[in-house]
C-alpha cells in the first residue's frame, strides 16, 4: 500500500477543525509544524477523494466563521519509503518520571521502562500533547491506586496500543485495546509483540464489542465520539474505577463532562495543555 502526504498551509485558529474533518475523512495521521500540517492518507481512498474532501472542508471552516485560507500540496510516498521517512523523524522520547518510547530500531540506553513503539500508520507515537499526558496520568495512577484495583485497563480508540502497553508495564495485570481502523489493529498487535506482551485482547471495532468492567479506562478521542459513548464507558468502568478522557479542545470539554455527568460519572481533575484538554472521571 502507498500513502499519499500533504503538506498544508493553513492559519492557526483553524488547524484543528481542519485535523478533526480530515479525521473523518480518512486521514491517518499528522505532524504539526508552525502553520503547515503534514498529513498521510492511504491510496485506496483515492486521491481526487482526498483533494475533493479539503476542498470541502474550506466551506466548512467558513461556514463556521474560522479562517478558511488553506492552500495545499501532495506527493505519492511508496510503502518502503514510508518506512524510512518514519525512521527519520521518529525518535526516543522520555514522558513522565520512568518511561522512554522508542522505535524498534533504537536501543534503550537510560534504564527507563521501554515503550516500543513502530507507529505504521496509526495515531499514538507519544510525540503529540494528548498522549504524553495520558501517559504521565497512567503513570501517576498505577503509583497511587491500591495494588487490587490496579488490574483492568481498557484503551478506547488504541491507535498503536501505547496507552495499553504503557498500563502493563506500570503493573495493570490486563488491558483490552479497541479501535475501529484496521491499520491501528495491525499496530496494535505489532507493538504488543515487539513489547513481548501476552496478557493484552486487541478487538477491531466499537467499544459495543466490549464485555466487563475495567479499572481505568483511557480514550484519546474527539469529543463527538467522547460524547456519543459516554454511556458505554460509564457502565464499563468498576467502582472505584476511573476514566481518563483526552483528546478534546479547549472549549469542548464541558459538553463532554456534562454527557458523562448524566450517565453518573463525576470530574476529578482537569489538565489543561496549551489547547488541549484531559479529564479525570470516577463514579
Amino acid at each position: 500500500m502507498g500513502y499519499y502526504e500533504f503538506k498544508i498551509k493553513i492559519s492557526d485558529e483553524s488547524k484543528d477543525a481542519l485535523i478533526q474533518m480530515m479525521s473523518q475523512a480518512g486521514c491517518l495521521g499528522v505532524i504539526e509544524n508552525g502553520n503547515t500540517i503534514t498529513a498521510y492518507f492511504p491510496d485506496f481512498l483515492g486521491i481526487n477523494k482526498i483533494t475533493d474532501a479539503l476542498s470541502s472542508s474550506k466551506k466548512t471552516l467558513k461556514d463556521s466563521g474560522l479562517d478558511d485560507k488553506m492552500s495545499f500540496e501532495y506527493v505519492f510516498i511508496g510503502e518502503r519509503d514510508w518506512n524510512e521517512s518514519w525512521k527519520k523523524k521518529f525518535k526516543p522520547i522520555d514522558v513522565g518520571e520512568n518511561l522512554t518510547i522508542l522505535p524498534p530500531w533504537e536501543e534503550n540506553s537510560n534504564g527507563r521502562i521501554s515503550l516500543i513503539i513502530d507507529p505504521g500508520m496509526a495515531f499514538g507515537t507519544g510525540h503529540h500533547e494528548t498522549t504524553k499526558t495520558c501517559l504521565t496520568l497512567i503513570e501517576r495512577f498505577s503509583k497511587d491506586l491500591i495494588p487490587p484495583l490496579v488490574n483492568s485497563f481498557l484503551d478506547f480508540g488504541t491507535g498503536t496500543g501505547i496507552l495499553a502497553i504503557a498500563a502493563l508495564k506500570l503493573g495493570f495485570k490486563h488491558a483490552v485495546c479497541v479501535d475501529i481502523d484496521p491499520l491501528a489493529i495491525d499496530a496494535a498487535q505489532r507493538n504488543a509483540e515487539l513489547n513481548t506482551l501476552e496478557n493484552i485482547e486487541i478487538k477491531e471495532g466499537s467499544i459495543s464489542l466490549v464485555d466487563g468492567k475495567f479499572d481505568f479506562i483511557a480514550a484519546n478521542l474527539m469529543s463527538e465520539i467522547l460524547i456519543q459513548n459516554a454511556h458505554k464507558m460509564a457502565s464499563s468502568l468498576n467502582k472505584p474505577g476511573i476514566a481518563l478522557l483526552s483528546g478534546m479542545i479547549v472549549g469542548q470539554e464541558d459538553d463532554v463532562i456534562t454527557a458523562m455527568e448524566k450517565e453518573g460519572l463525576h470530574v476529578l481533575e482537569k489538565f489543561y495543555d496549551g489547547r488541549w484538554v484531559s479529564v479525570l472521571l470516577t463514579h
